[in-house]
């Protein structure tokens, strides 16, 4: 196998119980987004548009649609031989574990596959964050600083800072400091999630972690400060673009209702730095002669015979006549039967909602901020 500069190892077995219903049946970089995407699609484009053209994505809960989707990339340029994109579920290992324990157990689960590439360096990236990154800047970076690891940050407001890895850094961006949620942060930098390794020191890493029979054999509660205990050259690297993690509904909702803005900070219709998924090969959508949209995303194959106000419309849904949606969000192949009004809420995937439902805040007048989900085995 030719050697490579830099593979990714992107993390998608995310259970995602947060978002409740819409995560039941299919991992949480599964769920559609955006109309035409599914979460996992930002971090795949961004490997492509940042020049990476070998991915290995470690999948572990409700894995078959996120397998489907994924394919042998071809959506994504990345279903070549010498390199590409490749799926890695769990396997019976030599010790019998057939279950990643944590993210940090997940990559030394596959190491043979990186050695395979012989990479220089490996990025680990999250399959279930919505952000659009050039990881070849921060590639740049790491040499520059001639890092052991470096790892993206952001910065957070304060009162949302005990929720993420929070590092400290000095005049030269080294990390001097970092704390897994912490009870009262020192500094708003959080820790996204991605970060570069210098392939030895990881692989190194993965091997001593794995020894230790109370690690939890996780990137932030004990690989990352392991190497910062050791005294290796850990950076941070400031990200000053768009980023969110959509964890709960209501940051789901919130992240998604943001693209309907008159200049939304993530700009999805970008051709400069694409956003892909493997969605494009549909029928196109029908509008019907009384049918009424505005400040809406509709994607392909989509029919719609009602009313859709500020609303997105994922792949293949169903808007009857009479039928009326606002404010909403309406996930592949949902039926909105007609005569039936959505206010508010997120409707799942294959959800059919029963002629002449009322749903959602508002409905009948009365203010409500919150979210309505509608979707099977809720």
């Amino acid at each position: 196998m030719d050697k490579k500069s830099i593979i990714a190892m992107l993390l998608a077995g995310g259970q995602g119980s947060r978002l409740e219903g819409l995560t039941r049946d299919i991992a949480k970089p599964a769920v559609s987004f955006g109309g035409k995407y599914r979460i996992i699609d930002f971090s795949l484009s961004n490997c492509v548009n940042s020049g990476i053209d070998t991915v290995g994505i470690l999948t572990q809960y409700k894995p078959t649609l996120l397998n489907s989707y994924i394919g042998i990339g071809t959506a994504w340029d990345l279903d070549f031989p010498q390199g590409g994109v490749h799926v890695l579920p769990p396997y019976m290992a030599e010790d019998g574990v057939n279950w990643y324990r944590g993210t940090g157990n997940a990559i030394y689960h596959n190491m043979d596959f990186i050695d395979s590439y012989n990479p220089e360096y490996v990025a680990i990236l999250s399959g279930d964050h919505i952000y659009k990154m050039d990881y070849a800047k921060m590639l740049r970076f790491h040499k520059e600083r001639e890092a052991d690891l470096t790892i993206a940050v952001i910065e957070v407001p304060w009162e949302e800072a005990s929720r993420f890895g929070i590092l400290t850094v000095d005049e030269n961006d080294m990390v001097i400091r970092f704390s897994e949620k912490p009870k009262q942060p020192d500094s708003n930098l959080a820790s996204m999630g991605v970060y570069i390794f210098n392939w030895p020191v990881l692989r190194e890493a993965l091997i001593e972690d794995e020894r230790e029979s109370q690690s939890h054999n996780d990137f932030g509660k004990d690989i990352i400060p392991m190497l910062f205990r050791q005294g290796k050259s850990i950076f941070a690297y400031s990200f000053k673009g768009y980023w969110k993690d959509v964890g709960t509904l209501e940051s789901y909702y919130e992240t998604s209702m943001d693209l309907l803005e008159e200049e939304p900070e993530l700009d999805i219709f970008d051709k400069s730095f694409r956003i892909l998924s493997n969605l494009d090969i549909l029928a196109p959508q029908y509008i019907g002669h009384e049918a009424r949209v505005s400040n809406s995303i509709i994607s392909n194959d989509c029919t719609i015979l009602g009313e859709v106000e500020n609303s997105i419309l994922s792949t293949g849904v169903f808007i009857g006549e009479g039928a009326s949606v606002k404010d909403s969000i309406v996930l592949p192949k949902a039926v909105i039967s007609r005569k039936a009004h959505i206010r508010k809420a997120i409707v799942g995937e294959n959800y059919h909602v029963l002629p002449g439902t009322m749903v959602g805040g508002g409905i009948f007048g009365e203010p409500s901020s919150r979210v309505t989900l509608l979707s099977h085995g809720y």
